[in-house]
């Protein structure tokens, strides 16, 4: 037994750190809770982003680590790694979206109906 026995400097000190390195490196898949957990990271991040001004996570990532360092440390440990970067590309091109709608509106464009699922329609 050495001096630091419960000191592990080579890996996950624990199953459920373990665990947690697993789905973030994306060896295992996320559980339901695993989801729920990393989708409310996600959206506090999100929040502190808007609160903040900040669209672009990773264009500015300097800016939103200084505003959000907190949130952003949260989602990127309950979050798989590849859905942290999924997450922040989909909110810039749905900001981007929402924004030439309403833009396209403004101009007078006809609303289309567009349903963007499986579900059969009514």
């Amino acid at each position: 037994m050495g001096l630091l026995p419960n000191l592990n400097l080579f890996g996950p000190a624990s199953e459920a750190d373990k665990r947690a390195t697993e789905v973030r490196s994306g060896a295992v898949a996320p559980s339901r809770a695993e989801r729920a957990r990393c989708w409310e990271a996600r959206d506090a991040y999100f929040a502190c982003l808007d609160a903040s001004g900040i669209v672009d996570a990773v264009k500015d990532d300097k800016k939103a680590a200084a505003a959000c360092g907190a949130e952003s440390g949260r989602f990127e440990k309950d979050c798989a790694a590849q859905w942290v970067t999924y997450f922040k590309k989909w909110r810039v091109q749905d900001i981007q979206k929402k924004a030439r709608l309403k833009e396209l509106e403004a101009q007078g464009a006809s609303k289309m109906d567009v349903q963007s699922d499986f579900a059969a329609r009514k």
